[in-house]
């Protein structure tokens, strides 16, 4: 089972995980959190709806295939949200733990590169689009694909 969700309410990690589990087997998961580097109150993202969810369900597809999962999940948010909120889950299942956890590792990994997202951060009175950052291309060149 692949499941992708991106929308602007909160992520309940409680309940994506416990879907999961219904899954039995090993999970791995990860969430991700807004920080607040350089002072930052907002960050916003944007997406091309349609395009995004299919760029994401090609990631986990991918992810299935390689580590042979059992179920995957990503669940991105979008719209403005504050240091500490939830942005990104990633949850993985297979029958061997090692095969879970590089998969959820990947998938997070790729979807720092290859998600549509555009991330627009606001610090004090200004607002800045960010830019991709070196360390995520390296960390997405070394799954080799």
């Amino acid at each position: 089972m692949i499941r992708v969700l991106v929308f602007a309410a909160p992520i309940d990690s409680t309940a994506e995980m416990a879907a999961l589990e219904a899954d039995g087997g090993a999970v791995a998961t990860f969430t991700g959190l807004v920080r607040a580097d350089d002072g930052v109150s907002v960050l916003e993202l944007e997406h091309y709806p349609g395009a995004t969810e299919a760029a994401l369900v090609r990631l986990a597809e991918a992810a299935r295939a390689r580590w042979g999962l059992t179920a995957a999940t990503i669940v991105h948010r979008v719209g403005a949200m504050r240091p500490g909120e939830r942005i990104v889950f990633v949850g993985t299942v297979s029958v061997h733990r090692a095969a879970a956890l590089e998969a959820c590792a990947y998938l997070i990994d790729r979807l720092k590169t290859d998600a549509p997202f555009w991330k627009r951060e606001t610090v004090g009175d200004a607002t800045r689009w960010v830019e991709a950052r070196a360390h995520d291309d390296a960390a997405a060149r070394k799954w080799g694909d």
